[in-house]
């Protein structure tokens, strides 16, 4: 990526290496402004559901973002899609990342629009073809954001087309492109059942030097062969331990707790976030 010399970029504040952290979703707004001092260590929210948003909640957003860490993963940029990428809109996220001191942005790896919004993360196919164009598009993202940026793995039911495995189309991406990775352990465990592969054997050929933070969430098993990537559950024990064995092969790294719906009352989102904490602290343990 090209170095900014764009005067206006602000400083950024990111999460510790050894942080715990919770999706900023409107529902949790409340409890989240009441929470206690100390009770999560991050926040991340998609500024695609913030940028120009004022009043009450755009107050409230603002006064979170003083108080804690804020990460940002975006949802709607598309960045494996067909259609040009919307500069317009990467602009105002950037205006957004400065003015709240983000240091860590992420997108899927993945597409979601082509002339509209689809509303659905389409996976990419595993080829030469899509990790230059795909890698093409993130170093355009990195240079108007003025700053690195992560790519989530994603999870799939379907590969429109491969010629080389998950693993290898990811590292191919990630070199291409020169950018981060946001690992997300819950997508690895659902495409490791859903397309028989061995999750550990998939997280010992990524690179842990382009990690920059871990995703962990719920998923529905809809068969014991058959997983759904919901957000909307708690982490499955499986999870949990796949993320443990992530920790001793990478090693530790700002991890966010995703939940987006079917929301518990807070106090059991953050016995979630207490759990990657321990995860932490028993890694760094001699």
């Amino acid at each position: 990526m090209a170095a900014s010399t764009d005067p206006t970029i602000v400083s950024t504040r990111g999460p510790a290496p050894a942080s715990a952290g919770l999706g900023l979703r409107r529902s949790l707004l409340a409890e989240l402004q009441q929470a206690p001092a100390g009770a999560f260590d991050f926040l991340e929210c998609a500024p695609d559901n913030w940028i120009g948003v004022g009043g009450a909640l755009g107050e409230a957003l603002h006064t979170l973002s003083r108080r804690h860490p804020l990460s940002c993963h975006g949802l709607s940029l598309s960045l494996g899609g067909p259609a040009p990428l919307d500069v317009a809109f990467l602009e105002q996220t950037r205006r957004f990342l400065d003015q709240h001191q983000v240091a860590l942005y992420s997108e899927h790896l993945s597409w979601c629009s082509d002339q509209a919004q689809l509303y659905e993360l389409l996976p990419l196919p595993f080829t030469a073809e899509a990790v230059q164009h795909v890698a093409a598009r993130i170093r355009q993202t990195q240079d108007i954001l003025g700053r690195r940026i992560a790519v989530e793995n994603a999870s799939y039911y379907a590969v429109p087309a491969a010629d080389m495995d998950e693993a290898s189309f990811i590292n191919a991406v990630l070199d291409e492109a020169d950018c981060d990775l946001l690992l997300d352990v819950n997508n690895v465990y659902v495409n490791a059942i859903n397309h028989a592969y061995d999750p550990r054997d998939f997280l010992a050929r990524l690179p842990s030097r382009r990690i920059a933070s871990y995703h962990v969430a719920g998923h529905h098993d809809e068969t014991d062969d058959l997983k759904i990537d919901t957000h909307g559950m708690p982490v499955k024990s499986d999870v949990w331990a796949l993320l443990a064995d992530t920790y001793a092969m990478h090693g530790v790294r700002p991890t966010l707790l995703e939940r987006d719906f079917n929301f518990p009352p807070l106090a059991e989102l953050l016995d979630e976030v207490g759990r990657i904490r321990q995860l932490q602290q028993a890694a760094a343990a001699p």
